[in-house]
């Protein structure tokens, strides 16, 4: 009786891994473009550091987007936030000639203001997240198009290889390591971070807490609200992050850089798992998610397929991904 039990609840606890269903959709997706275009360089080291750099800005968000959701929130600010942040940095550096880490710096500070804001917006109105931040969303675009516009009569800059602090800001957010971009080392080491948070504190009981169930938890001493603003600081820092990276890799900004990046960001955490309804979901999920983007969107490229069908690829894989998680939650639930 015990070894029969023994592999079944193995079993059982293994459907219940939100990342179960994003782990089938890695392989299958690298295995079909292996198959596919595996002799035109996708399975090259070229090809492969290629695809993990695309997934890793897009990882990086996810896995800060994937935190939040778990905690029962949106945040569709964020890929504002990304052309912001580049922005801030461009417009400090070449036209008010502030030193590069201090315009970095700036950066920072103004997008951890507009996550306290979104928190703390949510948390006072209780208004849903979804319209708090999709009004952010706007707003911060169009101060972001509206100021570069009136400062330099134009929405793309660059230039600023030639700024104080640009060599060591390179090396740091736009270098490589041994082939790969230093951005994949940010997206792991932040997957990381993340996944300890969430497995071993109490930080991360509380987010699961507040997303399952915000009144029950904060009737057993959950701090719900602060939770909360701290998931949103987290993807505002995320986003500036990206945003960062972005500026130092091209050396320049473009006003609407980051655009869509909030909804492939929760596409990539819902493939991995994370329910949209909060209290359920893993950053290793939105890591592997991220990853399938990457490879889809660099595997069209090496079959020579047109990148519009991209999108196809994306939408295809959101459906597949819901209805296969879908499906092994109710395995799950009807096996106990």
């Amino acid at each position: 009786m015990m070894a029969t039990n023994g592999p079944r609840a193995r079993a059982r606890a293994l459907l219940r891994r939100p990342e179960l269903g994003a782990v089938a959709g890695v392989i299958l997706v690298w295995i079909f473009f292996a198959l596919v275009a595996g002799d035109r360089g996708f399975l090259s080291w070229r090809g492969t550091a290629s695809y993990l750099e695309v997934a890793s800005e897009l990882g990086i968000l996810a896995v800060a987007v994937s935190l939040l959701m778990i905690g029962g929130e949106f945040d569709l600010s964020i890929g504002s936030i990304i052309g912001l942040a580049g922005m801030t940095v461009v417009l400090l550096t070449e036209e008010a000639g502030l030193h590069l880490w201090a315009a970095i710096a700036v950066a920072f500070a103004l997008s951890l203001a507009v996550g306290l804001a979104n928190g703390y917006l949510v948390v006072r109105t209780r208004l849903p997240s979804f319209m708090v931040t999709l009004a952010t969303m706007f707003i911060l675009r169009g101060v972001t198009i509206g100021v570069t516009r009136a400062w330099t009569g134009r929405t793309q800059i660059g230039g600023i290889g030639d700024a104080a602090g640009y060599a060591t800001a390179q090396a740091l957010f736009a270098g490589d390591v041994g082939g790969l971009a230093v951005s994949v080392f940010w997206w792991l080491g932040l997957a990381g971070l993340a996944t300890w948070v969430l497995l071993r504190t109490p930080l991360g009981n509380w987010i699961f807490a507040s997303g399952g169930g915000a009144d029950a938890a904060r009737n057993l001493g959950v701090p719900v609200a602060r939770v909360k603003i701290l998931l949103f600081l987290i993807t505002a820092a995320a986003a500036c992050l990206v945003g960062v990276i972005q500026v130092v890799k091209f050396g320049g900004a473009d006003t609407l850089r980051g655009e869509m990046q909030e909804f492939r960001a929760i596409v990539a955490a819902v493939i991995g798992g994370t329910l949209l309804t909060g209290g359920y979901g893993s950053a290793i999920g939105a890591v592997l998610g991220a990853l399938i983007f990457g490879m889809v969107r660099q595997g069209i490229v090496f079959t020579g397929v047109n990148a519009d069908w991209f999108q196809v690829f994306l939408g295809a894989m959101l459906l597949a991904a819901v209805l296969f998680n879908d499906y092994l939650r109710r395995k799950a639930a009807a096996d106990d």
